[in-house]
């Protein structure tokens, strides 16, 4: 009798059933954008720092990374680079020489770490050709041109073809010195690094290292499926035992607390939706609940009890959140299934700003299919809690009293 009651109660009123129904929905849609769009960030954050970045694997002299001493070179690199292209996981590989030294200009000058790198291996698993919004990319025959990233330009006021000086010390701490000239200024999506890093060719960085020019000293591995990582990674350990193999999260450690940061955010926001849902809910239910006083009055008079008349209410809540919570799933998967392909563009919220935290302007969210099970328990539990405030008011009405009104 109570749920054939619930059921009609809630159709005699359309308005006031639409607006929880909507608010419902809203708050499911809200708080599946909110974690389609994190999940979407994060993607493309994950997908910069391993395409862009520093690649699936990395491989280096154990002590090289403790303070970049030129002197930790790879060695019998013919044979690694043989035994890493012929691993079937391996999609493309570059090997880098690398210094930290000091970029001097006329102007002033500024920390830089110096990459030597063959120009086509590094456009394979940096993206370093795509990156180039101003001059040439780096050619073999021409040892003395830099590449400069975009904001190190502007830091420094570096134009193309301007000259500039870098000095490092090699592998005896003896300090070397080179002018060169910037032949292109490359454009990431990470404005720290592009501040940080300059490339060079390897084999004129070689020879002022007094290196030959097999040795290098990082070997970055991009993989034809993220899958593969920890097998791959595994495998390599096997292989090179006299070598440090590190994957990306253990090279860009920030990222990887970025994701867990960013996911526990995530569910504040979320928090703060549903917490803006249930006043909806309550005040929805309330007014409902003074409009329909004498009828309540006469039920409870006519012998209804009152956990009856509690739950009533919670019915009434129930079916109007069951019907809200599909509609909101399906609004949120078609919107989300657009902007997978379509995008939001954030530009105005500052280019500069995004990438400074290595972002996108471009950003795609991901439907959160493993967590949706998870948001609709917290709709659910929120509007069955929202209501019990009104259910209880509803209890406290005196049968005479609110026959009078």
């Amino acid at each position: 009798m109570v749920l054939v009651m619930a059921w009609r109660n809630i159709w005699r009123n359309k308005m006031r059933s639409l607006v929880i129904i909507l608010s419902v929905a809203l708050g499911l849609l809200a708080g599946v954008m909110v974690l389609a769009i994190y999940k979407g960030m994060m993607r493309d954050r994950i997908r910069i720092v391993i395409e862009q970045e520093v690649g699936d694997l990395q491989l280096h002299h154990p002590e090289f990374k403790k303070d970049y001493d030129p002197s930790y070179v790879i060695d019998s690199a013919k044979w690694i680079i043989q035994k890493t292209s012929d691993n079937k996981n391996v999609k493309a590989f570059a090997t880098r020489t690398i210094v930290q030294g000091m970029l001097s200009t006329t102007t002033g000058s500024a920390g830089v770490q110096i990459n030597g790198v063959l120009f086509e291996q590094e456009a394979l698993v940096s993206q370093l050709r795509k990156k180039i919004k101003e001059g040439r990319a780096l050619e073999a025959n021409k040892n003395n041109d830099v590449l400069i990233g975009h904001k190190l330009a502007k830091k420094m006021k570096l134009k193309l073809g301007a000259k500039l000086v870098l000095t490092f010390t090699d592998g005896q701490s003896n300090i070397i010195a080179g002018a060169y000239r910037v032949a292109g200024i490359y454009e990431s999506d990470n404005a720290p690094l592009d501040e940080k890093n300059v490339y060079v060719q390897k084999k004129g960085l070689n020879e002022m290292l007094g290196l030959h020019d097999e040795q290098f000293h990082e070997l970055v591995i991009l993989l034809k499926n993220n899958s593969l990582l920890d097998s791959t990674s595994a495998l390599l350990a096997k292989n090179f035992k006299n070598l440090k193999v590190e994957t990306w999260k253990v090279v860009s450690p920030e990222t990887d607390l970025m994701v867990v940061t960013v996911d526990a955010m995530s569910y504040i926001i979320i928090g703060i939706i549903l917490f803006a849902l249930s006043f909806g809910i309550v005040n929805t239910m309330l007014m409902a609940i003074l409009e329909r006083t004498r009828e309540m009055g006469m039920m409870m008079a006519l012998g209804m009890n009152k956990f009856r008349m509690f739950s009533l209410v919670l019915l009434e809540t129930s079916f109007l959140t069951f019907v809200g919570v599909p509609i909101g799933l399906f609004i949120s998967w078609i919107l989300c299934s657009y902007l997978e392909v379509h995008g939001i563009n954030w530009a105005n919220m500052g280019k500069e700003l995004m990438s400074s935290f290595g972002f996108s302007t471009m950003i795609y969210p991901v439907f959160p299919a493993e967590k949706i099970g998870v948001i609709i328990f917290f709709v659910l539990i929120t509007a069955l809690l929202s209501c019990i405030y009104p259910a209880i008011k509803a209890l406290q009405l005196k049968p005479v009293e609110a026959l009078r009104k």
